[in-house]
């Protein structure tokens, strides 16, 4: 079996030593430094670490309470697993690997005889974060298989990224450090207290020394409730709020002429097209009153430079790549792109990783074809004359927790038509629903290269933990299927310090050691930013606020706002949770405690409803139970649920994304979580 010196214990950090060093893996800008204490080879504490400057030794309190359980709790998947027919349904038989790789090569060649190899597809996400856990070897490997490729940003951040790609093309943005320099910070739905916690203390001492703080978010979160303006709008409305403070800076002679004519495509056209969205249709739109309105533009007119760190929220809607285009060009037309403490956030720059090198695209078949990972159902279940899929490999994911459509992905993992494996560290609702399921390593059990995308450090992590069980590395896993399925290339036979040093040979072969154990400063090696002498490699060469290229492919050449398709009492917006990062430590009993409906008091009072009691959010796709949290922190006509939960803790079998709707913004066909209406009702309401 091959041996990799990156899963082995570094001499610095030996089991017999109590406190050792290394990263959290989670899908969170963060990515903070860890100290983890173990006793007799077991995690008995996890603390933020002192190596990362930006993280500074302070960690959030899943991290610090879920770690320790999900490694060595119940749930942990500890040897392959088979399903098998019961008595009372199905049941999991331990297998060796030895017959689990077996299993895995039979099967897949049975689906290449029939369907071909684009019948076999990967069914991935975030999972670890570090660079090899989730994208070399499982890349090489369905490369080389000739699966069906997935495209599975269309979940998360794809949308934002082509909004910024389309604006800016490759130029970088600034670093979320450089917020100290800001004179008006806007933090555009992004809940940064859950999910990007250190930066909170940038923005605040910048307000000590006089910087003013808009929070732009439907829901009054702990962030906006420091701000000096809180703009509470409608999902789905940001693209109209961006239109109706251009067009009020435009009135009142507030843009800098001089930026949009050097700098920008399309300044006329853009500028014409927020006309159509005056004070009062912006704020009837929107949700608001005028006067927010008119105070944002106040801000741009009296403070400067201007910052903007926009999330995620944004783009979870149809309007979702119009607005995110309509934020950016805000900034372009007030001409807060350029000098120091003006721009939009992104450290994108910093990391120069060979993603190629790791992936080894070379490896695929000429021809093979791309999937959006949210079309996996319906390749399962309704291919009409498309090829099915036949054979899906889960892992770094668990698509039943977190995609849109949950009855509906679950159903096509049951299906007698498809074989499924997956790999994980716990037992998933999704690993519940698979044929073979597979033993997944922690990251406490490998070494692994973490990039950021709320800071601009790199860091190195080494085991700190030997494998629990008969777990393996995803680096592992594919090195053995690899050499199952007779794959001789050289590609698979390398090392986890050989992908390493694959990674960043290009930029500098040193980068690997300087950040082994501790956070490497990547300002030497990001590329410049823009107008910083970064070039915008859009097909104009400037920043497009007018698209051709979006103009050809769906029609937006210009951010185009669309009413919502989906008319009810409430819009349902799941937002990220406190207690868990997408649907990790969402089966560890202490991290339920936020699976709530929250909802506005004013609703509640109007719908009969009591702080406490339990409701039923429904729609024509499922209905769903929850407990009542009575607040005014959310805004009128909208219900919150954190995301994440399982369905082990519903009692309708089914959590929210049951409810979510299955259709996809234009841009790249991103998932439009926040166009789900929902009606609402005491579970003690009079139905007959």
């Amino acid at each position: 079996m091959n041996q990799n010196s990156s899963n082995a214990l570094s001499p610095s950090t030996s089991l017999s030593e109590p406190t050792l060093q290394t990263v959290c893996p989670l899908d969170c800008a963060d990515t903070c430094s860890l100290e983890v204490t173990t006793q007799h080879g077991k995690i008995s504490s996890v603390r933020g670490g002192k190596a990362n400057p930006f993280t500074r030794g302070k960690l959030c309190a899943k991290v610090v309470n879920s770690f320790p359980a999900q490694v060595h709790g119940d749930l942990r998947i500890r040897t392959p697993l088979l399903r098998r027919a019961s008595l009372g349904g199905s049941d999991f038989q331990p297998i060796s690997w030895e017959q689990a790789l077996d299993i895995v090569f039979e099967k897949f060649s049975d689906i290449q005889r029939q369907w071909g190899s684009e019948a076999i597809a990967p069914l991935y996400y975030g999972g670890p974060m570090g660079i090899l856990a989730g994208g070399s070897m499982d890349r090489r490997f369905f490369h080389r298989l000739g699966a069906s490729q997935i495209d599975s940003s269309t979940l998360c951040a794809g949308t934002s990224g082509s909004a910024w790609d389309t604006v800016f093309g490759d130029a970088g943005g600034i670093d979320l450090e450089e917020l100290a320099d800001s004179k008006l910070i806007l933090v555009w739905g992004n809940n940064i207290t859950t999910c990007n916690l250190h930066l909170t203390t940038i923005i605040r001492d910048a307000q000590k020394r006089g910087a003013k703080l808009v929070v732009i978010d439907p829901k009054r979160t702990r962030i906006a409730r420091d701000a000096d303006l809180h703009i509470p709008l409608l999902p789905g409305s940001d693209v109209v709020l961006a239109y109706a403070i251009t067009a009020m800076l435009d009135a009142s002679g507030d843009l800098d002429e001089e930026f949009i004519a050097q700098h920008t495509h399309g300044g006329d056209q853009f500028r014409t097209a927020a006309k159509q969205f005056g004070l009062h249709r912006a704020a009837d739109l929107c949700g608001l009153d005028t006067s927010a309105l008119e105070n944002l533009a106040d801000m741009f007119r009296e403070k400067g430079p201007a910052a903007m760190t926009i999330g995620v929220a944004p783009e979870r809607n149809r309007n979702g790549s119009a607005g995110i285009r309509a934020a950016f060009s805000l900034m372009a037309v007030t001409g807060n792109i350029g000098p120091l403490g003006a721009g939009v956030c992104d450290v994108g720059r910093y990391f120069s990783i060979d993603r190629e090198r790791l992936a080894r695209p070379d490896l695929a078949p000429a021809e093979i074809r791309k999937i959006n990972v949210l079309d996996i159902p319906r390749y399962v279940l309704e291919p009409g004359q498309d090829t099915p899929i036949k054979g899906l490999f889960v892992y770094n994911h668990n698509p039943v927790a977190v995609h849109p459509q949950q009855a509906r992905m679950r159903s096509a993992l049951l299906s007698d038509d498809v074989f499924v494996v997956g790999s994980d560290v716990t037992m998933t609702d999704s690993m519940a629903c698979a044929d073979l399921v597979l033993p997944a390593s922690t990251h406490f059990e490998y070494g692994d290269v973490y990039k950021a995308y709320g800071h601009r450090y790199l860091q190195r992590s080494r085991a700190v933990l030997p494998s629990q069980g008969e777990s393996v590395s995803n680096m592992e896993l594919f090195r053995r299927l690899g050499a199952r399925f007779g794959f001789s290339e050289p590609a698979f036979q390398d090392s986890d310090d050989a992908l390493i040093d694959q990674a960043f040979a290009s930029v500098d072969s040193t980068i690997p050691a300087l950040a082994d154990g501790k956070a490497l400063d990547m300002t030497p090696y990001a590329e410049p930013a823009m107008l910083r002498g970064g070039v915008f490699t859009t097909p104009s060469g400037r920043i497009e606020l007018f698209s051709e290229t979006m103009e050809e492919h769906c029609g937006q050449g210009l951010p185009l706002y669309l009413d919502s398709p989906d008319k009810r009492d409430f819009i349902l917006v799941t937002p990220a949770s406190d207690l868990r990062t997408n649907s990790t430590f969402g089966g560890l009993k202490e991290q339920q405690r936020d699976i709530v409906c929250e909802v506005h008091s004013a609703d509640a009072a109007a719908q009969g409803i009591e702080d406490g009691e339990t409701v039923e959010l429904y729609n024509e796709r499922a209905t769903v139970q929850l407990a009542a949290r009575v607040t005014d922190d959310v805004r009128r006509g909208t219900v919150y649920v954190p995301k994440g939960a399982w369905i082990a803790d519903s009692p309708t079998g089914y959590t929210v994304n049951a409810l979510l709707p299955g259709h996809q913004e234009s841009a790249i066909g991103g998932a439009c979580y926040y166009d789900c209406g929902v009606n609402l009702r005491p579970l003690s309401a009079d139905r007959s």
